[in-house]
Parts: C-alpha cells; structure tokens; sequence
C-alpha cells in the first residue's frame, strides 16, 4: 500500500527502469524512423500519419493497461479465456478499437492533410491499408506485452502503474513503424489496394456494430467511453504530424533528429501517462480527491514525474546520438541534440502534468472512467506539444537553418 500512496525507492526504481527500457526500445523505433526517410519522401502523408498511428498503440493499450492495473488493486484481476470476465471484455474492446481507429485516423490524415496544403498526399484508401494493416500487425505483439506485463506485476509484485505507460508506449513504437512500413507494401497495385480498403472500412464499421449491441456490458461502456476521446486523440496527433511534416526538410537533412524523435515523444507521453495512472488508481481507491489545486497525495506525484524528467531526456539524446553515429546518419552533435532534447522535453512535461491531473479531474467530475481517458488524453496531446517544443527548441537552437 506504501508504493500506492507514493513514489518511494521501490517505485521510482519501478519507473526509471521502464523508462529506461521504454528510451532504448524507441531510439530503435527511431534509427528504423530515420532509415525509412526515403519512403516517407515518396509517399507525401505518411509522415503525418506515424504519430498518430504509433501513439494510437499506446493509447489504447495504455487505457487497457491501466484498467487492468486498477482491477488489479481492487482485486478484480484474473487471466482466463471467458469474453465476458473483466479481462476478455477489456481484450475485445481493445481488438475493435484497433480496427475502427486504424479507418479513422487514415480519413482524418487525409482531410486535415489537404486542408492545411500538404501537396501529393497519397489517397485515402491506401492511407487506410497502411493503417489499420499496419495497426492490426503491431495490436497482437502490444496486446500480448500488456497481458503479460499485468500478469507479471501480480506475480512479482510490481505496481502496473508504474511500468504500464512507458513499456506499452515503448513496444508499441518499437512494432510501430516497422509493422506500418510492411503495410506500404501492400498500396500500388491500383483496384486490389481499393478494394482491400473497401474491405477493411466495413470489417471496421461491422466489429463496431455488433460489439455495442453486445450484452456485455464493460465491453459496451469502454466502446463508447473510448471512441470519442480516441477520435480526438487521433485529430491532435496527426496536427502533430503535420508539424513535423512541415519540418521535414531539416529532419532529413539531420536524421539523428528523426532517431531522437520517437523517443522524445513516447518518454513525454509516458512520465505524463504514469500520472495518469497513479491519479486513476488513487481515486478509484479514495486515497485522492479530484480538488481544483491538487492534495499533498497528488503533488507527491507530480514532483516525481517532473524529477526524472530532466537525467531521462538528457539520456534520451545520448542514445540517440550514440544510435545515428551507429547506423551512419548526420547528426547535428551531441550538445546541441541534448540541449533541444531537454528543451522540448521540459516544455512536454509541464503540459502533461497539467493535462494528467486536470483531465483525470475533468473526466471524474463528468462521471467517466478516468482510466479509460487519462492516457489517450495525456500521450495525444503530449504528441502535439512534444513535437512542436522539440521544433520550437531545434529552431531556436538554430539546427538545421
């Protein structure tokens, strides 16, 4: 119970392992980001599509993580292979939510492509394959860690809030990207591409149909709870990608920025997300009450969160770095990838702390599940506000002018 109430040396050495784990895993996500400049070159809209593609990963299997996290303090939790147990209904609302987000985040890719100028993007149909292809490869690998991290924390006694945000976040960059670029080969082929667009929008509509007229009642509420929320999710992290898009000039130019920048998203969203948890798991206990200035429970928390920031963005440069000189890419050198790491970082942080705290107070005083909105709405926004701090710090820094 003392590791629930407050960050003390079991939890942070909980959650400065997960980061540390969630740093290396995206700085692979990353070098496999700045190897692939030449698809994202031929194929105008990819770009803007990763974010939110790769972040729709850990939102909803950051959600499922910390429900199960939850079931676990309340000693609800138990694997079995029955659809209508807590844990089947979480798994089939995560399963339908990969689907039907994968369709819409290709459609709102497409318009908010066009309508901000982005010239030449790729049609909406091949956005389609490549995203929910791409989000179906990477669900089952996410799907399974995330069982098997909440199976793990009852039996060695880890507490799932602390690892749950950044090792989900991580595995789902990390199958992300490659899971996305093997479905690009799938675009090109004329009808056949249509066609298999047509398909997989109407799987889409057709799991969501019959699962809300399900008689399971959790599987119901996550579903409509969840699809809101994921849709505006989705909305600010392809913004995100448009931002970064507009940039693509000095990304390519220095692709140890491109390596840096999965890492430095997911590390944002995941300090962010592990408050979320925390705050969630504490009210659903009674241990924190949802106050417009936060209690002494929660400040705890929030001081935890900003502490490990700084040594875990700094790192996050370092192995970047360390990464781009392996694979041979340019760099802009280490002082200064330091330097706009921990500047567009700082700048996340203090955006996800606030949206942490006050979205989990929001959804609570709305009578919603804060765990089924905390990470989508922290990671989301940390998505946007994490991309434009790392422009504005590479900028300001004079990289890439």
């Amino acid at each position: 119970m003392r590791t629930l109430l407050g960050p003390d040396a079991a939890g942070t050495r909980q959650t400065l392992t997960a980061l540390g784990l969630s740093t290396l895993t995206s700085l692979v996500a990353g070098a496999a980001l700045g190897a692939i400049t030449g698809t994202l070159e031929r194929l105008p809209g990819l770009l803007v599509l990763v974010p939110a593609a790769i972040g729709m990963r850990g939102n909803i299997f950051g959600a499922l993580g910390s429900r199960l996290s939850t079931s676990i303090h309340t000693g609800t939790f138990g694997l079995s292979r029955r659809s209508d147990t807590v844990v089947g209904q979480n798994v089939l609302a995560a399963v339908v939510l990969t689907t039907v987000t994968g369709v819409i985040l290709a459609a709102i890719a497409k318009v908010v492509s066009v309508a901000l100028g982005v010239s030449g993007t790729i049609p909406v149909l091949d956005l389609v394959v490549i995203s929910v292809v791409g989000a179906l490869l990477s669900s089952v690998v996410v799907l399974v860690f995330t069982l098997g991290l909440a199976a793990g924390s009852v039996r060695y006694g880890w507490d799932l809030d602390n690892v749950n945000a950044p090792l989900v976040a991580s595995v789902g960059d990390v199958v992300g990207l490659p899971s996305l670029w093997l479905a690009t080969l799938l675009i090109g082929f004329g009808a056949v591409t249509d066609v298999l667009g047509i398909v997989l929008v109407a799987m889409s509509v057709a799991a969501l149909a019959v699962a809300l007229r399900s008689s399971l009642e959790l599987l119901v509420r996550i579903l409509r709870e969840s699809v809101p929320i994921l849709c505006l999710a989705g909305l600010i992290s392809v913004v995100a990608g448009i931002a970064i898009e507009r940039r693509l000039g000095a990304f390519t130019a220095l692709p140890a920025l491109l390596v840096l920048l999965p890492g430095h998203l997911s590390t944002a969203g995941a300090l962010g997300g592990v408050l979320a948890n925390r705050l969630s798991s504490k009210i659903h206990l009674g241990v924190v009450q949802v106050t417009a200035m936060p209690g002494r429970e929660a400040r705890s928390d929030i001081s935890f969160v900003v502490l490990l920031a700084v040594p875990v963005f700094a790192a996050n440069a370092v192995v970047a770095e360390a990464a781009a000189n392996l694979i041979g890419v340019a760099s802009p050198g280490l002082g200064l990838l330091v330097a706009a790491s921990l500047i567009g970082g700082l700048l996340a942080v203090v955006f996800a702390v606030l949206i942490a705290y006050y979205g989990t107070l929001i959804a609570v005083r709305l009578g919603l599940d804060p765990d089924t909105y905390g990470v989508p709405m922290v990671t989301s926004s940390i998505d946007l506000v994490g991309a434009f701090g790392l422009i504005l710090a590479i900028v300001a820094l004079g990289i890439g002018s």
